[in-house]
Formats: C-alpha cells, structure tokens, sequence
C-alpha cells in the first residue's frame, strides 16, 4: 500500500521489448538503496516489482517487468528513455497516512489537458497550479469534489468534477508548487497519457450491498428454533 506522497522522481534509462513482456531500467539515486529484490514500488502510480537492483552503480538503478496487462492498463506503455516517473515506497505499517490509501493498481489513463499558473505573471517556483485531466470511463463514479484520487501516484484533491459520458469526465485539481516541482509533473504537457486510480474507499461505498437477509417463521422453524 502507498499513500501518493511521492519521494523521489526517476529518470527512464531504457526501455526493453522481451518476449512476453517489457523490462524498464529506472535510475533512482535516492531510493535505490533501499530496494531489495522482489520488493514493491509504485513508479508513476504502478505498483511494480524491483528487480535487479545496482545500489552502487553510477547512476544506482532498479529494473521492473512490464506485464501486458499493465502496457495495456497504464502510461508507462509510452515510457521513453528519458522519461520522468515518480517514486513511492509501500508504506510501513503504523506510518501515518499523510495522503490516502492508493493501491497501486491502475484504474486505467487520463489525458492532461491543461496544466497552468493560477498566476500567470508569478515565478514557477512559488506559483499554484491549476489541472485538468480527462479519466476514463468507470472512474467518474468515484469521483466527488474534494475527495482523493491518485494522478501519476500523486495523492491529490479533487477541486472540481464536470462528468461525462460513460462515467468518465474531467477532473480538475490544485497543485502547490512543491508537488509541481518535486514530481513529474512539471514535465508533462497537453496530451500526456497520464495514470488514474480513483480512491479505494469510494470504490468501497459504492458496492452493491448484499439484499438484506429476512428472518422468516420457516426459518426458524427449518433450524430448529
């Protein structure tokens, strides 16, 4: 289980096409160390598996294998070398829940289709940010201003829901400076595949409850009562 409290963002050295799958080669000078083989981490909001782990190469890396299922779920079938991807560990038990319970587990991508200064005339640095991402069919449901999505891993609050067709819609967030610069947001642009997994807990409210159960004379009588 991650939070969406990103800790550090990686570089995408390489990309592998293998029979059956696909292998990504991530530098992650801050985190690397702290991967053991076979371990969990959230890249980009995908839980992954570490593999492969170079804590002392220069720079330190980690590889993960790509099922298809997430090519075809996720943004990381558009990875490139190059490629900026955020970074989470699963967070310990009793650590405090800084943002909410995100999974891992894609719900599938949205499209960014705006991503711009509150202030246009302010400095990137100290400037808000204001974002609107299209979700996918099926996340709108779960979607309700100012509950939790995850975008990219990152745990964020939704400012505004304008639903669409099937469930989708678009999604519109503030984002402080901090999370603009210390994830891999600042990289994207109009386009971007990026992404989406609504809240579990809202996933949770939603289910059908099961039909309520009728204690009948019949019943009692065929139980012994």
């Amino acid at each position: 289980m991650f939070t969406g409290l990103i800790e550090s963002v990686g570089t995408v050295l390489a990309v592998e096409e293998r029979a059956g799958s696909r292998r990504i080669t991530i530098a992650a000078p801050a985190l690397a160390s702290k991967l053991v083989t076979g371990a969990s981490i959230s890249v980009s909001g995908v839980c992954l598996t570490a593999l492969d782990i170079h804590a002392g190469a220069d720079p330190p890396v980690f590889h993960a294998d790509l099922a298809a299922e997430t090519v075809a779920r996720t943004s990381l079938a558009k990875l490139a070398a190059g490629a900026k991807v955020n970074l989470e560990l699963p967070t310990p038990a009793g650590a405090p829940l800084g943002g909410h319970i995100v999974q891992g587990h894609v719900d599938g991508t949205g499209t960014l289709l705006s991503l711009d200064p509150v202030n246009s005339d302010a400095d990137p640095e100290f400037a808000d940010w204001w974002m609107r991402v299209s979700v996918p069919p099926g996340v709108g449901a779960y979607a309700a201003e100012k509950g939790s999505i995850a975008i990219e891993g990152i745990s964020l609050t939704i400012a505004r829901f304008e639903p669409g067709s099937s469930a989708g819609g678009v999604v519109s967030v503030a984002v402080i400076p901090h999370t603009y610069l210390a994830t891999n947001l600042h990289t994207l642009g109009p386009g971007s595949p990026v992404n989406i997994e609504a809240d579990v807990l809202m996933k949770l409210a939603r289910r059908p409850l099961p039909p309520a159960f009728e204690v009948t004379m019949e019943y009692l009588v065929a139980n012994g009562y």
